[in-house]
């Protein structure tokens, strides 16, 4: 078991590293390429952290396309899986910063965990982490997705908070839900088992998980993703 754990362990900071590189290249093309749309210049090298090269590889392809000095004729439409998976990134990028604050909030006051339910409502701490997960994550999507709208849509600031409120309320949740599943099942499944316990925000497992679980509130927002820009509830990135 030790030298599984010991492994996991090396994979873990391996997987973490290479996601930051990732990011790293990302912010290096475009902060000399502006994405057209600006809130896009911080969706992609944040997707990056979780999505790694998977995410590097779509910015080349479609991301760049995107970039203000891209003229419209060689602009090319992106397939529209594509841009549903633009609005997921979107949408994930915002609950991607909401979690890591949380999580990192908590890491250094554990104490703010009985304020969301620790000891009295959750055994569990990681329970009580995801209250306060949701609720940062959901402030930092909506933030993203009123960045997005406004500008497009010349709305005023309340017009665009209740546009970003019904474009990406749902999106945002099913996100999160798919996230919580895989961090429970990787959490009871593998590192329970593996060392007895759960792995905190203090060591780079916790973060390899998320990775995981990021991509899993990729996969469960996706569809719903799809079903908002083709009702014309959200407006494809």
């Amino acid at each position: 078991m030790h030298d599984v754990s010991q492994w996991l362990h090396l994979i873990a900071l391996g997987s973490l590293g290479l996601a930051c590189l990732c990011a790293a290249v990302i912010f290096a093309h475009i902060t000399g390429h502006p994405q057209r749309m600006g809130i896009m210049d911080g969706v992609w090298p944040i997707a990056a952290l979780f999505g790694s090269v998977l995410v590097l590889i779509g910015y080349f392809r479609y991301g760049a396309q995107d970039a203000e000095d891209i003229s419209e004729q060689e602009r090319k439409p992106p397939p529209f899986a594509v841009v549903v998976g633009k609005g997921a990134l979107h949408c994930g990028s915002g609950c991607t910063i909401g979690d890591i604050v949380a999580e990192t909030l908590l890491l250094i006051f554990p104490g703010m965990a009985t304020w969301f339910g620790w000891h009295w409502l959750f055994q569990q701490k990681m329970f009580a982490a995801w209250v306060l997960d949701f609720m940062l994550a959901f402030i930092a999507g909506i933030f993203f997705q009123y960045f997005a709208i406004v500008p497009m849509k010349g709305l005023s600031p309340r017009q665009g908070v209740v546009a970003a409120l019904k474009a990406d309320s749902l999106s945002l949740t099913a996100w999160q839900i798919g996230m919580y599943g895989v961090m429970a099942l990787l959490q009871y499944q593998v590192f329970k088992p593996l060392q007895g316990s759960f792995v905190t925000a203090g060591r780079p497992e916790f973060w390899f998980a998320m990775q995981w679980a990021m991509i899993g509130g990729f996969i469960t927002s996706y569809p719903v993703n799809w079903w908002l820009i083709r009702a014309g509830i959200k407006h494809a990135m």
